[in-house]
């Protein structure tokens, strides 16, 4: 059974795999260019917030968090992106300074599109266009229905919802009644959540008790999705 069937994720995750996916190959080629190859060490940066993009970046293996700091330097994660995602591509379409950071949760590949190839890329294909122009309304819904559900939940339900979102991102060669492996820091976790790391260690200690999850070190075994669903109470 796919999470699909019992859980809208699509309303909480945003979604850029389709981007590139399947282009025409002459767009394809002429987008790939002169792309680069990167490899980035966890907590290497990608981009920082206020400084101008110079290309956008597809995740070819690994974990990238976005995250915006406060003015007393306390981090608040936006969102995870996993493999086949495409970001750094907001600052460009909008002409003006990236609005977030990046950085590596764990190693990554990353290949980097330079701008110019992006932006002519996009002058010749109106099938990017439209691809693109999806992927930031569905974006919008996301961030939408994230802002509604924090100002209403309590701290549980919140990280109950994330693990369940996080849970599809770490799904690698995933056989339907495996457990599946999360590795995420508590300060990150707490940062997704928007709490304390207190907070987040104290009721990840309250779901194990429960079986609904395992812990070993930072990672976290989903052992009862079900039963996050049902905390989150997304509805």
């Amino acid at each position: 059974m796919s999470i699909r069937d019992i859980f809208p994720i699509d309303k909480w995750d945003f979604k850029s795999e389709s981007i590139l996916a399947d282009l025409p190959e002459d767009v394809y080629e002429l987008l790939i260019a002169h792309k680069s190859e990167l490899v980035f060490r966890k907590n290497d940066i990608l981009f920082r917030e206020g400084s101008f993009p110079s290309g956008i970046f597809y995740i070819v293996k690994g974990k990238i968090k976005k995250y915006k700091v406060d003015n007393e330097g306390k981090e608040q994660i936006i969102y995870l992106a996993g493999p086949g995602q495409l970001i750094g591509y907001h600052a460009i379409l909008s002409d003006d300074r990236y609005p977030d950071s990046a950085a590596a949760i764990e190693d990554s590949v990353i290949v980097f599109i330079p701008k110019e190839d992006f932006l002519k890329t996009l002058d010749y294909s109106p099938v990017l266009n439209y691809r693109l122009l999806k992927t930031l309304s569905h974006e919008f819904a996301v961030l939408a229905n994230n802002l509604t559900f924090f100002a209403q939940k309590t701290v549980r339900e919140r990280l109950a919802l994330q693990l369940v979102i996080i849970r599809e991102k770490y799904k690698e060669n995933y056989v339907e009644g495996m457990p599946i492996e999360i590795s995420i820091s508590r300060e990150d976790l707490a940062s997704l959540v928007g709490t304390a790391r207190e907070s987040i260690v104290r009721i990840l200690a309250e779901f194990k008790g429960d079986g609904i999850l395992e812990t070993r070190g930072r990672k976290i075994i989903i052992k009862d999705v079900n039963a996050l669903i049902k905390i989150a109470d997304h509805k």
